[in-house]
């Protein structure tokens, strides 16, 4: 079997072509899209761009969860360092989104004003708190495990929307919770690494997830900040940076103590090092792509290469790690993954 930490460098042969200029500066995805590398979209009936963000949103993802996973076990997993990681990561975007606001050509800056980013600090700390919370879940137990439960993230979505935002849910899409719930609870009998608590972070991401949803609508019908902010990247990038502004207490509070200590792991073990910032790149440039395949696809399509991404993600990196695919888990998975692709196309 393949020791997880045999290559501190997993991540970067895969995908480096698609997201590294020849200077081996990283790029977003929008300036490679803009640079004309990608003009025009569609050739010969194919669009090349939209295949582009669908390949580097799944990869992206899937090098995001194992170089994640990889860097919490260097760093010493349950007694490591996870808040710190998670901030780390969230900074490294924050740093790489101002970077393409002061390159040129790269990026326009927004025309927010401070009532803009008081508006929108709320879907930023959501997003960073269900960022925060799934590392805490992947940090104690199994990765796959972790990824099943998230997959019930619709559930917590409905029971949010009905009890808070007081949006009807159909029958039809109940129905189809109860797959959902189902699948993740079969998946759980079998669960080598089960862990109370991996569950419990792992359901606290949903529920931020949930409220990032919901806010996010609400937010996005405030009249002209659509043009304020310009672009979806440029969303994305102020979303990062708030959020890593809200993450800061928290490090300040639980690990700002022991910084020295994740400082010298940092300077002499280069899994932790070269995981932390391959995951903290990988984490913005897949959330960017993912908004931008949103964005030039339908809900159906979504909810299919949704299905599909988690798939992927959680096998994938189940055999990387050599954590366990019982066949009950795989079923439960299937059963609960299934749930969430018809809760997604149901009315």
């Amino acid at each position: 079997a393949h020791h997880p930490f045999a290559s501190t460098r997993p991540s970067l042969r895969g995908i480096q072509p698609a997201f590294v200029s020849r200077d081996g500066v990283p790029r977003s995805a929008v300036a490679t899209v803009n640079s004309g590398e990608l003009r025009g979209g569609q050739l010969g009936g194919i669009d090349w761009a939209l295949i582009f963000y669908f390949a580097g949103w799944y990869l992206g993802n899937y090098y995001y969860t194992l170089n994640n996973k990889l860097c919490l076990k260097a760093a010493g997993g349950a007694t490591g360092f996870p808040v710190t990681i998670g901030f780390l990561q969230m900074l490294i975007g924050s740093l790489y989104g101002l970077y393409l606001w002061v390159a040129p050509d790269a990026r326009p800056l927004p025309s927010v004003t401070p009532t803009d980013l008081i508006s929108i600090l709320p879907v930023a700390a959501c997003a960073a708190g269900a960022h925060l919370s799934s590392i805490f879940s992947m940090n104690l137990g199994a990765v796959s495990f972790s990824q099943i439960v998230k997959a019930a993230e619709p559930a917590f979505a409905a029971l949010l929307g009905v009890t808070l935002y007081g949006k009807p849910i159909s029958k039809a899409k109940w129905l189809c919770l109860i797959p959902v719930i189902g699948g993740v609870c079969l998946a759980s009998v079998k669960e080598l690494d089960f862990s109370v608590a991996a569950l419990f972070a792992a359901c606290v991401a949903n529920i931020f997830a949930a409220f990032r949803s919901n806010e996010n609508k609400k937010l996005m019908e405030t009249p002209g900040l659509k043009t304020r902010i310009g672009s979806t990247g440029n969303q994305f990038a102020i979303s990062t940076l708030l959020g890593t502004l809200s993450l800061f207490p928290f490090f300040l509070l639980f690990e700002a103590s022991r910084f020295g200590k994740f400082i010298e792991l940092f300077k002499t073990v280069p899994a932790v090092r070269n995981n932390l910032i391959t995951s903290g790149l990988y984490f913005y440039l897949y959330n960017e792509l993912s908004t931008l395949t949103i964005a030039k696809t339908s809900a159906t399509t979504q909810s299919v290469a949704n299905t599909a991404k988690r798939v992927i993600v959680i096998v994938g990196v189940a055999i990387a790690l050599g954590e366990s695919l019982e066949p009950i888990k795989m079923l439960g998975c299937s059963i609960g993954i299934g749930g969430v692709l018809l809760y997604s196309l149901v009315k």
